[in-house]
């Protein structure tokens, strides 16, 4: 099971039936928007240059969805509502994702993807990875855990939503939460 190899294919307005099935689960739908607000949110995305936006398939099926985006620099993240992630350098990237198939769930894929999809955006020249999920969220808190996501920083958006802020160094021990830590954000070699 840890041998897997998944493939990461573009996201096109064909699979939003698919989109829209996953993002109406149960599991999803906890943690996401509705269905209708979350595919016009995509379909924007589909047409910027910032977003990259996959299907995660595993034998050729698709079961899981991961985007990645331009980490807004500096006051930039501020103003546009995410001042947490304005230490980070330019060239990172954001990442947000679900396990859209419930028969795969508690099977330790999310991880795998996740750490693979990782390592090539950091291969293709990210500077840094970051990822901000509900610290409720303990599943998905875990799974990034598990991929080599680091947590930083807790604190919330303007709109008072907490967030967790964690960032991808798979060589790093798991360290202590650090809460709103103002500083800048460890250096990947010396966390």
């Amino acid at each position: 099971m840890a041998n897997e190899v998944y493939t990461f294919a573009r996201l096109t307005r064909a699979d939003f039936p698919q989109m829209r099935d996953w993002l109406s689960q149960p599991h999803v739908r906890a943690w996401w928007g509705a269905p209708d607000a979350e595919l016009a949110l995509l379909e924007q995305a589909l047409d910027s240059d910032q977003t990259d936006l996959r299907l995660v398939l595993l034998g050729g099926r698709a079961f899981a969805f991961v985007q990645d985006y331009a980490v807004p620099p500096g006051a930039e993240a501020s103003a546009e509502g995410a001042p947490y992630l304005a230490p980070y350098p330019p060239g990172s990237r954001g990442m947000d994702t679900f396990l859209g198939a419930p028969d795969l769930l508690g099977q330790g894929h999310a991880a795998r993807y996740l750490r693979q999809r990782a390592e090539a955006l950091l291969a293709e020249g990210a500077a840094r990875l970051v990822i901000d999920p509900d610290p409720s969220n303990e599943r998905a808190v875990r799974a990034y855990r598990r991929a080599g996501f680091r947590d930083r920083l807790l604190t919330s958006t303007p709109g008072g939503t907490a967030v967790l802020v964690m960032d991808y160094d798979p060589a790093a021990p798991v360290a202590p939460l650090l809460q709103n830590h103002p500083g800048p954000v460890p250096d990947r070699q010396n966390p």
